[in-house]
């Protein structure tokens, strides 16, 4: 039960910038959770990412609390920066925006760090925005359009400064 219900609660905060990752079920969970984000978060850990030949500077989402607060209540990106979801295993990825004033594009990302596909989401907009693939392992989210004026399509790898994203966040023990 408990399981369920962390399953459930990090599938309904984890994206949407931070700003939420939902299932339709998680949602009420969240609804009467008193331990919601009610404010922004400080900024977060920060790695180079690299997608094709551009660099950005994303934070990096790697607790709990982290990805479940995410973007909520910040009210701007710079240009060039991203926040990064390592998702704790691979799944059918489900973002909302609760509590984002910005809006966000999001791709969400093969354990292989493949874009599978590349979403707008709009603030505020509690409707979950689900993965066609239940393979998906991270999700990148960027201020709006970045992709699109990036020339960033699904098929193109994102890896890290310090490799691939699985063996940069998950590394065997």
């Amino acid at each position: 039960m408990k399981e369920s219900f962390f399953l459930a609660l990090l599938i309904a905060v984890a994206a949407g910038n931070g700003c939420g990752k939902a299932a339709e079920s998680a949602a009420v969970v969240v609804a009467t959770d008193p331990g919601a984000p009610t404010q922004a978060q400080g900024k977060l850990a920060t790695m180079r990412i690299y997608i094709r030949a551009e660099e950005m500077v994303a934070e990096l989402a790697l607790t709990d609390d982290q990805r479940r607060a995410g973007m909520m209540f910040r009210t701007n990106m710079d240009a060039n920066a991203g926040m990064l979801f390592p998702l704790p295993y691979t799944q059918r990825a489900s973002f909302w925006m609760k509590n984002c004033p910005h809006p966000l594009s999001a791709a969400y990302i093969d354990p292989e760090g493949i874009i599978q596909e590349i979403h707008d989401l709009q603030p505020y907009n509690t409707n979950a925005v689900v993965a066609a693939s239940d393979n998906i392992r991270f999700v990148l989210e960027t201020p709006p359009g970045w992709f699109q004026q990036h020339h960033i399509v699904p098929g193109v790898a994102i890896t890290t400064e310090r490799g691939p994203l699985m063996k940069t966040f998950f590394r065997a023990r």
